[in-house]
């Protein structure tokens, strides 16, 4: 026992003494953590996809340096909050449409799904890398002390109702959870656009609140459960995907060290990626396997006056500001050459 005591002894001093000694030098090494919030538009069930797997990745690569702590849809501040909350630095960084999350912008009225300006989810960032989107945005947010960081696609937009809908008349006083712009432009139609927090519209169509949702393709159906109160799908759609953006507050991105702003960027591509494939495979796969919801159609001759309807509303949108009418040229000029080029691009 007494050699044991000794040897505690002198081991207990041995790893003070250590600690001691060291710990001038890690005191020296260390640095506080960077740590932001962000806040996405989605839900629990569908972040899973559009951002938490992203956002661990980030986390794991930076480590000590920064890490980023998600909320889900109106967890901190409600979604039309958003832009607001970031502006003030109350949430460092947003995931969402411009829309949604109601931006004082003149791009704003394109976030989301702006009717028909997009066929298919690879004409986003296109139109943003290619056509001159990005440096719109950039200047657009850089006005408000807000850093837009990369635009992306999601899935196209569908009505998933209770009722069928094979006809345009069939949409006349549907009450449906929308996005902003694509309500205004439904309207016309006799669709009742309604808002809701995103959390409660599983319930609201339960309770015959809404008669249905315009807010996503077949996989978010699946996904947060809207499949399974809703009977029918059409397949139709106002749009071929869903335009949304990271951003940050400006002195948030502002303060990022340039290895950590290389880290973001490449977190948001890989983001992007994921989505184009999980939407994409899921939208074909779910209309085919999928056994929740029935599909309907409204006659191509019949929906062509919809379509028709989009090309006034761009020139109502654009006759409201110089910005507005050079993003619908480049959406206008875009189109057109996707039409030019054919097959695959564009079909007819």
């Amino acid at each position: 026992m007494t050699s044991r005591r000794k040897f505690l002894k002198t081991a207990s001093a041995g790893v003070v003494g250590a600690a001691t000694l060291g710990a001038p030098a890690v005191h020296a090494q260390s640095k506080s953590t960077i740590k932001w919030r962000m806040q996405t538009y989605a839900g629990p069930a569908l972040a899973e996809h559009v951002i938490k797997p992203a956002i661990e990745s980030f986390n794991k690569i930076a480590g000590s340096e920064m890490q980023i702590e998600l909320f889900f849809a109106d967890q901190l501040v409600p979604t039309g909050e958003l832009f607001r909350a970031m502006q003030k630095g109350t949430i460092d960084a947003v995931q969402s449409d411009d829309d949604s999350m109601a931006s004082p912008t003149e791009v704003t009225v394109f976030g989301g799904y702006f009717p028909f300006a997009s066929r298919y989810s690879l004409d986003v960032p296109v139109l943003f890398n290619q056509y001159g989107l990005n440096e719109i945005w950039d200047a657009e947010y850089s006005k408000v002390g807000v850093k837009h960081l990369s635009a992306g696609a999601w899935d196209p937009c569908h009505f998933a109702t209770k009722d069928p809908i094979n006809s345009l008349a069939d949409l006349k006083g549907k009450r449906v959870f929308t996005f902003p712009t694509a309500g205004r432009f439904l309207a016309q139609f006799g669709v009742v656009p309604v808002t809701l927090p995103w959390e409660d519209i599983e319930v609201a169509v339960q309770t015959g609140e809404l008669d249905g949702v315009a807010w996503s393709g077949i996989t978010e159906d699946y996904t947060v459960g809207w499949a399974d109160v809703t009977d029918y799908f059409l397949t139709n759609n106002i749009s071929g995907a869903w335009a949304g953006s990271f951003f940050a507050n400006m002195d948030s991105y502002n303060k990022l060290p340039d290895n950590l702003k290389e880290l973001l960027k490449l977190t948001m591509d890989q983001s992007h990626y994921y989505r184009q494939w999980w939407y994409w495979g899921g939208e074909a796969s779910l209309r085919v396997n999928g056994t929740k919801m029935k599909l309907t159609s409204i006659p191509d001759d019949e929906w062509a006056t919809v379509e028709a309807a989009a090309v006034k509303f761009w020139e109502e949108i654009a006759s409201e500001s110089p910005t507005k009418r050079k993003v619908v040229n480049i959406f206008k000029q875009y189109n057109a050459d996707m039409q030019k080029a054919g097959r695959p691009y564009r079909y007819g």
